[in-house]
This record gives structure tokens, C-alpha cells and sequence, in this order.
């Protein structure tokens, strides 16, 4: 039904690269990847292709604040450096890639609509004609249509059709799930991108790649959160019967929490953000007013002897931080409406989820079982880049293979409306389908 499983002749011995680009607060990060028909009776039910990265390039992150870019040309230096990497180590050149979009103040709203069928077999246009009819009703003026998904089809009176194509009816109504984004942020992107070059595929949501990378088929189905914590910005998104329908995010992350000690403790940033990595916890510890931590103000020679500090101090300003965000966090998820769909299931990924005692500051604030996702269904990703903090990547990776609704139907309205990606995830979707 994915639009990258189609004919399986003598040309699916051909294999997709795709290539994509985390654009994040702390870090720019840039994987190649090749894409090859899975066999039946995998792990993973949703995906049609098995991803093998060949080429990974990451790169401290410039000229972007909480997603958002602030200084086109730095952050155009931290993507070329990121891209090239990549292209170096997988032998090739990339002109296009799927890049993600946290920025833009991200909305989700529920639209459902209907159209006439008159009786005859639901086909693929009246898909398109009804999908392109809930998706009008989210256009509003300096706001872009990010994903516009599908969450559930109707036929006459029968609710909770997956795929309604070949049956028969009067009147075929949706359900959808809209996901929209401000203009400004997402047209500075691009331009970022372009200016190094390359085009934009598709941009895809933050929250919708975390979850599709962090969360095992089970916890798609029966409804599970998926809460990325990153260096400027934290986002959330709830999967329900294996659809993404709620997304948020908070300009909020880990970078957060090392500016709060780098005031408190009067140190330089990358002296915090060490003591945060080496010694920080968002959980009190019995032995926390005796252990001492060595600590540098900002301004005093290498000469001078470092100030000692209890490790209590420092504790105390992670926990402020950490339960605000987690406070805003439950907030939004009861406000969503989707409280229920989550039932107890969270899953923290993202770079800032590898702070200690975070999991267990979670469960206390949420009232859930929470566990540390790590990237699934990705071959040849280096030791380093297995952790939380390569969710949003990978996700990237395989945001495609799910796309076939979104993507392929819906490809009249589902392209981005801005200049130069002009259905270029269409022509490649067509290739995709007719290759394999």
C-alpha cells in the first residue's frame, strides 16, 4: 500500500538513496542512506524497505536558536560542513533531502470532511478529492500545511476504515489529522538549504520523525507519546492504531537547563554543560550535600583554585528546570484531548532525555510508565549515533516508507506550497513506486 512498495519485477533489485538533514538546536546532522525491499515477517510491520546508512555527517549546530534559524549564514556553514561529511563517506552527491521542522509554532487540529460517491467503487481520486477537502479547511493565511494525514475513513454510516479503496458506498467522509506550521521559520529553512545548494524534498515534523523512529509497532497501535527532548526545543507527538494524531512543541530543551547553571554557578557554558554531562541529575541523591563539585568562574585565571560546591546546588537547578518542562508537557497532553489515546505509555528520546534520573522525574510528573527510546530499524549507523539523541534522524529515514497516504494520494496539497519544492517528493514517490 506504501507508495515505495510497488511492482516486484526484475527492477527491485534496485535500491532508493535517500538522503536527509536534522537541522537541531545543538547539532546539524546529515545521513545518506540506501533503501532495499524488506522480506516479509520483519519486526517492524509498517516498513516496507530496510534502511542501510552509508554516509553520516554531524556538526555542532550554528545560527539556529530553539529550531528556528537566526543567522543564515552560520547556519548555512553547519549544514554544508554536515552535508559534505556525509557525501564524503558515502561516496556521492546529494541534491535533495528530507529535511525536519521543529520551528513555526507547530499546530494540530482535527478536520473531518465528506464527498459524494454516488454508489459506484471507492478509487483513488475520490481518496484525493476528500483528503484535498479536509485539508482546505486548515489553510490559513502565514500558516503552511506541515503533513495532513488521514486518520480514519468513513462509508456511509461505517466508521474506522483503513483503507476504504474497492468498496462500495454513497457518501465517503474522513477524519483527519492537520499539522500546521508559521510561513516565516519554514521559508528560512529552505532558504538556508538552498543557499547551500540543494533542494528540500519534504519537511517533516520533528515529532512525527521522533515517534516513527522511537516507538515499537505495539505502542503505535495502542496509543503511546513520544516526548523528544532536544537542545532548544522539546516536542511531543501521540501515535493512536498506528496513526500520528497530535503534535506539539515547546521552546524548551536541554540548552535550557545549561543556561540555568551557567547563571546559578556563575561558569562558562561549556564548563555547565560539562558539569550537567558529568554530574548532573534531575533527581536528589542521599549523598548530594556531601559530594563536592569543582566549579570555574566566569573571568578567574586557570591559575586560581576552582570554587567546590555541594552537588545539591546543582541538582536543584536541573529539578527546577526539568519539572517546569515536564509540567508543561502534561499540560499540553490533557489540553490535546489525546490523554486517554496515551493511556500509560511514554517514550523520552532526544539528546537532553540521557540526563540522569530523568525517566524516573517523568514517571513522578506524567503519572506514566516512561522509557528511553532508541532509534529502531536502522542497519549501519555508527556506535555513536545510536542513542536518543539520533531519533529525529532516523525518523527522517523512514518517514518515506509511510508516506503513502500522505504523500502519494494527497500529492495535490501535500507539497509544500513554497518556492522550488515544486512536487519534487512527487516525482521522487513516482520513481520510488515504479522501481520497486
Amino acid at each position: 500500500m506504501s507508495w515505495l512498495s510497488g511492482r516486484k519485477d526484475a527492477q527491485s533489485r534496485r535500491s532508493g538513496i535517500v538522503t536527509v538533514l536534522d537541522v537541531g538546536s545543538s547539532k546539524v546532522c546529515c545521513v545518506v542512506a540506501k533503501l532495499k525491499p524488506s522480506e516479509e515477517g520483519q519486526l517492524l510491520r509498517g516498513r516496507t524497505h530496510q534502511a542501510r546508512v552509508i554516509g553520516i555527517g554531524h556538526q555542532k549546530s550554528q545560527g539556529v536558536k530553539s529550531g528556528v534559524v537566526v543567522d543564515l549564514d552560520r547556519a548555512e556553514h553547519a549544514i554544508r560542513l554536515a552535508v559534505d561529511a556525509a557525501e564524503r563517506m558515502a561516496g556521492l552527491t546529494v541534491d535533495s533531502l528530507i529535511v525536519n521542522l521543529t520551528a513555526g509554532r507547530l499546530k494540530s487540529r482535527s478536520f473531518s470532511a465528506t464527498i459524494n460517491l454516488g454508489g459506484h467503487e471507492v478509487d483513488t481520486a475520490d481518496i484525493r478529492r476528500v483528503l484535498a477537502a479536509g485539508a482546505k479547511q486548515a489553510l490559513k493565511a502565514e500558516r503552511e500545511v506541515v503533513h495532513s494525514l488521514p486518520v480514519a475513513f468513513s462509508l456511509d454510516a461505517e466508521r474506522g476504515m483503513r483503507d476504504p479503496r474497492g468498496m462500495l458506498g454513497d457518501t465517503l467522509g474522513v477524519d483527519m489529522h492537520v499539522l500546521t506550521g508559521d510561513s516565516a521559520p519554514l521559508r528560512n529553512l529552505e532558504l538556508c538549504i538552498n543557499r547551500s545548494h540543494l533542494s528540500v524534498e519534504r519537511m517533516v515534523a520533528t515529532p512525527y520523525a521522533s515517534g516513527l523512529a522511537a516507538l515499537v509497532d505495539d505502542e503505535l497501535e495502542m496509543g503511546a507519546a513520544c516526548i523528544d527532548m532536544g537542545g532548544g526545543t522539546t516536542t511531543i507527538s501521540v501515535f493512536a492504531d498506528g496513526k500520528f494524531v497530535y503534535g506539539d512543541a515547546i521552546p524548551v530543551g536541554g540548552s535550557h537547563v545549561t543556561m540555568d547553571m551557567a547563571k546559578g554557578l556563575s561558569t562558562r557554558l561549556d564548563d555547565a554543560e560539562r558539569l550537567k554531562v558529568m554530574h548532573g541529575s534531575a533527581l536528589p541523591g542521599s549523598a548530594d550535600d556531601r559530594d563536592l563539585v569543582s566549579i570555574q568562574p566566569i573571568g578567574s585565571d586557570d591559575g586560581e583554585a576552582p570554587l567546590q560546591i555541594p552537588r545539591s546546588v546543582m541538582t536543584r537547578i536541573i529539578r527546577a528546570r526539568i519539572e517546569e518542562t515536564l509540567e508543561m508537557l502534561r499540560d499540553r497532553l490533557n489540553k490535546s484531548g489525546y490523554g486517554n489515546a496515551v493511556g500509560k505509555r511514554v517514550v523520552l528520546t532526544g539528546g537532553a532525555s540521557q540526563l540522569s534520573g530523568l525517566p524516573e522525574a517523568a514517571r513522578r510528573i506524567l503519572g506514566r510508565n516512561v522509557r528511553i527510546g532508541r532509534p529502531l530499524g536502522v542497519a549501519g549507523l555508527p556506535e555513536a549515533a545510536k542513542g536518543p539523541a539520533f531519533a529525529t534522524a532516523v525518523g527522517l529515514l523512514i518517514y518515506p516508507q509511510v508516506a503513502s497516504f500522505e504523500s502519494a494520494q494527497a500529492g495535490g496539497f501535500a507539497r509544500l506550497r513554497m518556492t522550488g519544492t515544486g512536487g519534487k517528493f512527487h516525482r521522487m514517490s513516482q520513481w520510488l513506486r515504479d522501481s520497486f
